[in-house]
């Protein structure tokens, strides 16, 4: 009998050893080579940059072939998504079988309609977790379970967005010699000394065009937080904020639009701004034309190691005065009062090709853990010592974004590699990661406007993102391209009209927008919220 219990004893204890050894064997330490080679394609964005090299095929993609792919017999093929045109590639990828193993963006309401079309398969969260636990244990920490599901069903992992509340890297530059020609010692720090300036830099005559630029919407997105009210129903922003359709009948829209039809009437904007050659992008490139020509008040971008429109500014304009804008409530003094958009609680939302096999699945994940290591996302974030980057007296990398040679960095860093598992490169602390994406001598100014700006709108709860819906909006997915054609063309409308039309033509236009679909959108999304099927406001 005890030769029986100590067997039995003995055979608990291995099985015991085997099953630890078991839940240790996850993640990159269970990893073998694919008997076979497995091909997986992978997006990255494509900027058309000049000087920069092939997005799909250059020395960092043939660094993570040789690092990870070689490594587990992986061949890891890039895809080049353009940046202005990502949902009519990724529908003539989807119409050709190409789709790629990997499906990202930005916008939950392009990876659900991608989803809900069957373009994406589900996949199991826990399978997910065994072979990258080191991504699925990040989602855990940034509280992103919740955004995993559409319809009822597991689609989507997500990458992180960092500080997600409080945009640390977006900046808008003005012209401070110009203010101070015309009296201003300080940035307008309000609405009411905004239009005082803008209005004096016209009279002076300091540019011979309009000094601010606009053009057409391109995308459905309408910037109207700050125009929210202050004690925002959560029902009426569950109907009407999103990414995918405009919000051309809802309240704080109708009070941009007034906005921006009298500072269109003060002659901010050209009248031109929507022709058809100046719409879409080609509106944003002559912005940022005008504004390196020396024609325009300010300018706004993502800021990196090396900002080309920054420094084709200065070549351009020597003898200028830049300075970082100031944030301030549209509507009410103060910064206290501001509201602003957050970024949604996630960088790039993740799924998978339904057209992807068992082994390209767990290759994808593979690659997605590995990215995620920080010693291999430090490499792909700073490239080279002593070429690419130096390490500074703090002990963090500083980046020399102006080398061109080989090894270079691709756009900001590579983030349009990176970005599968963050939307922005940490450095340190916040303010570290400011300093380490600062041009010229702006940092304190950034972290300034960063401290006094986002960081203290977010602080006093005022900054919120989209809701997130578990189910598909059908209605949306049928009349959005409708609905942006009409908000194009009824934007142009109602900011050029004559003040004394505004109100009458709003509303004429706006009945029009709700029958052409609208209607129907917001009705279905209330029915969503009613459901519980939606994410909620913030508690303040």
């Amino acid at each position: 009998m005890k030769r029986i219990v100590s067997l039995v004893l003995a055979m608990i204890m291995v099985l015991s050893m085997f099953a630890v050894a078991s839940a240790e064997a996850t993640g990159m330490a269970a990893w073998t080579p694919f008997e076979e080679t497995v091909t997986i394609t992978v997006p990255v964005y494509d900027r058309a940059k000049a000087g920069y090299p092939a997005v799909d095929d250059n020395h960092w993609t043939q660094w993570i072939q040789k690092e990870f792919g070689d490594k587990y017999n992986i061949d890891v093929n890039y895809v080049a998504i353009p940046r202005g045109d990502v949902m009519t590639k990724y529908s003539m990828l989807i119409a050709a079988k190409e789709t790629p193993t990997i499906m990202m963006e930005y916008d939950y309401p392009k990876v659900a309609q991608w989803a809900t079309d069957g373009a994406m398969q589900p996949i199991d969260l826990e399978a997910f977790a065994a072979v990258a636990p080191t991504y699925y244990g990040k989602m855990v920490e940034n509280n992103q379970l919740g955004y995993t599901a559409m319809n009822g069903e597991n689609f989507f992992v997500l990458s992180e967005r960092p500080y997600f509340n409080t945009n640390y890297t977006y900046y808008t530059f003005v012209r401070m010699d110009w203010l101070r020609a015309v009296g201003y010692d300080h940035v307008p720090a309000s609405y009411a000394e905004q239009v005082d300036a803008i209005n004096k830099i016209i009279e002076a005559g300091l540019t011979d065009q309009a000094p601010l630029g606009l053009g057409v919407p391109s995308a459905a997105y309408v910037a109207n937080f700050s125009y929210h009210d202050a004690d925002l129903n959560e029902a009426e922003w569950a109907q009407h904020c999103s990414l995918g359709t405009a919000s051309m009948t809802w309240k704080p829209t109708e009070r941009m639009l007034k906005r921006l039809n009298a500072e269109y009437n003060m002659g901010w904007y050209s009248s031109e701004f929507d022709l058809a050659e100046n719409t879409a992008g080609a509106a944003a490139d002559q912005m940022q034309t005008d504004f390196i020509n020396g024609k325009t008040y300010s300018y706004a971008g993502y800021m990196a190691a090396n900002v080309d429109w920054l420094n084709a500014f200065y070549e351009n304009n020597p003898g200028a005065e830049l300075a970082i804008a100031s944030a301030y409530s549209v509507e009410e003094e103060g910064v206290a009062t501001a509201r602003n958009r957050a970024d949604n609680p996630f960088g790039m939302i993740v799924g998978f090709s339904s057209l992807a096999t068992e082994d390209q699945l767990k290759a994808a994940w593979m690659l997605m853990e590995w990215m995620i290591q920080p010693e291999n996302l430090f490499v792909l974030e700073n490239g080279i010592e002593g070429t690419t980057y130096v390490m500074g007296e703090n002990g963090l990398p500083v980046v020399d974004g102006a080398y061109m040679g080989e090894g270079m960095l691709n756009h900001n860093m590579n983030i349009d590699m990176t970005c599968l598992v963050h939307a922005s490169k940490v450095v340190g602390t916040v303010e570290d990661s400011i300093r380490a994406v600062a041009p010229q001598d702006f940092a304190d100014a950034m972290i300034q406007s960063w401290t006094t700006g986002t960081k203290a709108i977010a602080d006093n709860g005022n900054a919120y993102s989209d809701p997130i819906f578990a189910v598909a909006i059908e209605s949306e997915a049928e009349y959005s391209a409708t609905l942006l054609s009409l908000w194009q063309e009824y934007y142009a409308k109602l900011v050029k009209c004559d003040p004394a039309e505004f109100d009458a033509l709003y509303a004429e236009l706006s009945q029009e927008y709700l029958d052409a679909g609208y209607q129907e959108i917001i009705d279905e999304r209330l029915a969503a919220y009613e459901a519980g099927q939606t994410t909620k406001l913030p508690q303040k």
